[in-house]
């Protein structure tokens, strides 16, 4: 899937909305190391950006938003409207990351 066919947005410029197959989505759980733990609690004594959790963070939600693509394509999309992200801490030092969207088939739309 070409991710320039994917947005926040619930249309697609220049495309119009043929089909609609639903949800998808793509969920990751993740824990910090007791190395990352470690470096990140270093970090704050520093202050500023805490690049270890900004990382793993990053990580995370790629893999969340591609995993959400490859749902998308096995139920024959070609575009996800309306995404978004959303995370839930599972347990302490444990991260759910939902990335997910409305599966869509687009067509250009010479319109637009």
């Amino acid at each position: 899937m070409d991710h320039h066919l994917t947005t926040t947005a619930y249309t697609l410029d220049r495309y119009r909305v043929v089909r609609n197959l639903g949800i998808v989505r793509g969920i990751t759980v993740r824990s910090r190391s007791i190395f990352g733990t470690l470096g990140a609690s270093l970090q704050t004594l520093v202050g500023g950006n805490i690049t270890l959790y900004t990382e793993l963070c990053e990580k995370t939600r790629a893999e969340g938003f591609e995993l959400m693509i490859r749902h998308a394509q096995e139920i024959g999309a070609n575009a996800v409207i309306g995404i978004r992200y959303d995370a839930t801490e599972v347990m302490d030092g444990v991260t759910e990351v939902l990335c997910y969207g409305t599966a869509v088939i687009v067509d250009p739309n010479p319109t637009g």
